[in-house]
This record gives C-alpha cells, sequence and structure tokens, in this order.
C-alpha cells in the first residue's frame, strides 16, 4: 500500500461539478436505472422508489441518503496482516490485469492456463509494490469452466499472502469464494468485522445492471465485503461521445449501484468505480491510455471525493499488440493521472496488453518499474538544513564536481531511485551484452522471479481444509 499525500489534481469547476449534478439527477429520475433481479427491484420500491418493471425511477435525495450510509475508507485483511490494506483517503492499493483470455509471452500469443494464472501470482508476491494478485488475471482456459475460480482463489490464497478480490461471475461463485475466506480467516464473524476480498461489480452500461453482477453484489454485501460498482463506459459506444454526458451517466450509473448494497446491508464498504474511455471513431475498436481517459479519470477522483467515497480507476491501460513504446506510453497516460487523482484502488496496474484482451508476461514487469517509479516520483521530499548540503559545496568550492564529496560517497547507495528494468550502459557494452531491448530484459526479469520465488507459509492444516473444500466443491459442480 502506498501513501500519496501529493496534492490532488482537480480539474472541474464548481460551475461543472453543479452541471454534473444536475446531469445525474436527471437520468436517475426521468430515464431511471434497470436493475434485472426482481429482488433489488422490489427493494427500491419499498424504499418509496417508483418502479417500472425492471426499471427504477430515483429520487435524488434518496439516493445521497443510502451513498451518505458507506464509509469513507475501511480495511482489507490479509492473510499476512503486515500486508492489510485500507482503501481510501491518501492510500492508494496496486492490483493485477484483470480479465484477459489470452496470454502472452514473447512471440507467443495463446490462450490463458492456469499455470499462467499461478506464475502472475507468484510475480505479484514477488514485487513488493503490489499489493494483490487480483481477480482473474488471466482467464485459465484449460481449467473446467464451473469450478475454475475455485483453482484461482486457490492459487491466490496459498501462492500469495496479500489480499485478494473475490470471484462475481456469479452468486455460487461469490458464495465459495465467501466460503474459502472464512477457512483462511476463521469464520463468518471475523470476515464481517474486517473485510478480505474486495469485488468488481460491473454496470452493463448504459443504465442497466444485470442479474449475474446484482446477484455477486448482493451476496457480497450480506457479508460485509466492499464491492466496486464500476460503470463500463467507452464513450462512442456505452455513452455518449461528450466527457460531460459520459461523467454524468457514471454517476448515475455508480451511485445507484451504492445504493442498492447500502439497502442490502448498511455500510457496507463501497467504492465508486470508474472504466472511462472511448472507441475509435474510424475502426469502432476501443481505445485505451488515451487524452479523453487521463481526463476521465482527473475528472471522476474529484467527484468520488466529492461523494466521500473511496475510488477505483487507471492502471496500465494500452491499445497495444506488444509490449513495445505505445504499450509503455499509453499506460503512463493512464498511470500518470492514475496518481495525480489520488485513486485509492487500481485495478489493471500490471500485464494489460492489447485493449484487455491479453495478459503479458514482458508487459508484467514494465508496468511494475512504472509503478514504482511513479511511487518514487509521488513520495514528498524532507526538506531541512541538512538535505541542502552546504557543507559540500564547501569542500567541492567552484567549478568542482561532487562525484568524489563527502556528501556523495556517504550517500551514492540510496540517493537516487534505481530503475531494476531499464539500461543506462552506453552503446558497446550495450551490444556486448546482446542489444537486449526492454521486452526482453523484462522477459529475463519475470523469469528469474518466478524461479526464485518462494511458497509464503501457510499453516498446513488451513492449505489442507482449503484444498478438501475444492476438491469438494469441483465434485458438487460437476467437473
Amino acid at each position: 500500500m502506498f501513501t500519496n499525500s501529493m496534492p490532488r489534481y482537480e480539474i472541474l469547476s464548481p460551475e461543472a461539478m453543479a452541471t454534473l449534478d444536475r446531469g445525474w439527477r436527471r437520468i436517475v429520475s426521468e430515464l431511471g436505472i434497470e436493475f434485472a433481479k426482481p429482488e433489488a427491484v422490489e427493494m427500491f420500491k419499498a424504499a418509496g422508489q417508483r418502479v417500472d418493471g425492471e426499471k427504477v425511477f430515483f429520487d435524488p435525495e434518496f439516493v445521497l441518503e443510502q451513498v451518505a450510509k458507506a464509509p469513507s475508507q475501511f480495511n482489507i485483511q490479509a492473510r499476512n496482516h503486515a500486508n492489510d490494506v485500507i482503501i481510501g483517503g491518501d492510500n492508494m492499493v496496486f492490483s493485477s490485469v484483470y480479465g484477459p483470455p489470452f496470454f502472452r509471452r514473447g512471440d507467443v500469443r495463446r490462450e490463458g492456463s492456469m499455470d499462467d494464472f499461478r506464475d502472475f501470482a507468484k510475480l505479484a508476491q514477488s514485487f513488493k509494490a503490489m499489493d494483490s494478485v487480483g481477480g482473474v488475471v488471466v482467464e485459465p482456459g484449460d481449467a473446467a469452466l464451473d469450478s475454475r475460480h475455485l483453482d484461482m482463489l486457490f492459487a491466490a490464497f496459498t501462492l500469495t499472502d496479500k489480499i485478494v478480490m473475490g470471484n462475481v461471475v456469479s452468486e455460487i461463485n461469490a458464495k465459495d469464494t465467501l466460503a474459502m475466506g472464512e477457512i483462511v480467516f476463521g469464520g463468518r464473524a471475523a470476515i464481517e468485522e474486517t473485510p478480505f476480498c474486495i469485488n468488481l461489480i460491473n454496470c452493463n452500461s448504459p443504465l442497466r445492471w444485470d442479474d449475474r453482477m446484482l446477484d455477486s453484489l448482493m451476496e457480497y454485501a450480506r457479508a460485509g465485503q466492499p464491492v466496486i460498482c464500476t460503470p463500463f463506459l467507452l464513450m462512442g459506444a456505452m455513452s455518449p461521445v461528450s466527457i460531460p454526458s459520459a461523467l454524468a451517466q457514471q454517476i448515475a450509473e455508480a451511485l445507484t449501484g451504492i445504493a442498492l448494497a447500502q439497502l442490502v446491508r448498511p455500510g457496507t464498504p463501497v467504492v465508486f468505480g470508474s472504466f472511462l474511455s472511448n472507441i475509435d471513431m474510424q475502426s469502432g475498436s476501443p481505445q485505451f491510455g488515451t487524452p479523453e481517459s487521463g481526463i476521465g479519470l482527473l475528472a471522476t477522483g474529484q467527484i468520488a471525493r466529492h461523494f466521500k467515497l473511496p475510488f477505483r480507476g487507471g492502471g496500465g491501460l494500452n491499445s497495444s499488440q506488444v509490449p513495445d513504446a505505445q504499450s509503455a506510453y499509453e499506460s503512463m497516460m493512464t498511470m500518470m493521472p492514475t496518481f495525480l487523482s489520488g485513486t485509492n484502488f487500481v485495478m489493471h496496474t500490471a500485464g494489460w496488453l492489447e485493449g484487455g484482451l491479453v495478459s503479458s508476461i514482458e508487459k508484467y514487469v514494465i508496468d511494475v518499474q512504472i509503478l514504482e517509479s511513479l511511487q518514487h516520483e509521488f513520495t514528498p521530499i524532507h526538506f531541512d538544513d541538512e538535505a541542502l548540503a552546504f557543507g559540500a559545496h564547501e569542500e567541492v568550492g567552484h567549478a568542482g564536481h561532487f562525484l568524489g564529496a563527502m556528501h556523495t560517497m556517504e550517500r551514492f547507495r540510496d540517493c537516487f531511485y534505481r530503475p531494476f528494468l531499464s539500461s543506462s550502459d552506453n552503446f558497446e557494452r550495450w551490444t556486448r551484452n546482446g542489444s537486449k531491448d526492454t521486452a526482453v530484459r523484462a522477459a529475463e526479469i519475470a523469469e528469474k522471479k518466478i524461479e526464485e520465488y518462494e511458497k509464503p507459509a501457510m499453516d498446513s492444516a488451513m492449505e489442507q481444509e482449503l484444498l478438501e473444500y475444492v476438491n469438494r466443491r469441483r465434485t458438487e459442480l460437476g467437473d
């Protein structure tokens, strides 16, 4: 977990905020939001909201009353409590890429596997800057569809001792996540007192929450586990092409999902989620790392703070097919505003490639390098008389150099951040060492990390109980 105490970069004027306020209020009250789950609709109806089939028309003041019940920050416990995190405030928590069906290493692009997932878990455990392996880091196509969530959760719990993300594909998967969490953390009361997982609930934008997402939202909310209510907005496809319109829609969708979580269990930890970018208006393909997505991040961070809610957004998003310059500069276009906006939970921090279709080993390492560099850049400088190093000036004098000065000799080992991936060799040395570009060096680092990985200690009886649960449920699910 990183503490970002730098000032926030706020781009919305009071007039802009007032315009957005009018916009989301009109959407929820005049257009309404669809909830494809009768139980959710009935809960809103019982709370005094007007309903028409699956559509709920909201009193905006009711929405704000529900949102106000959510905590502005909350804790999540890890198996190793040294890795516990706080979501909210100045805290930034980083998780891996989420959802790609394909995997890439070197020139090979193929369907993801369970072994690939395990390798990403090992990398997440090995890099201190990463707080979680995340959820579906890569879809393991070689694992049975109905039970692969069990395999991924078992790997996350046993190969890492950091926080985990729950599975949200179905209510059944959510219940399995909770049951496995109870085994690790000592029962239902223990996980309700301090959450152990955080869960991505995506809106089926525009203006519809589908049944599977709602099933998972309600299951996790009943157990007091945090839910990230995230509109999925690609301007030109799932929202209009204007940024103000997309922001107003985002507020309407996120707040109504949060309102439902508070109806299920008042005080449920929630995160105002944002996944906002645009499509290429020539090809219709999604684009990431665009100026518009950066603007959306800066604006949404300010909006989430306005509602006193933790904020999820950003990450190393890009549209490149390979871990090249495009993948890096587009990812930096997203990661810089991720920090400037004070994002609290960052999904897709590392490994995202090809518009989210591919999880890449090399890109994972490149992204961790970007992350570490930004964490260093956003660490405040300590100013005092000693830091002014006046004695070094006295020693070196005019027109001298500081390379051999006592001040330098005492501090050279750690005075500057040293990138683990970058090369600053001269051309001749670089050539002698194989003329390796960034992607090649990243692949070598990944392989070395995986080879040197040490599994974190876990009580053998607990691991056996987890394994027995996975095997029993696999049979019950027909796999």
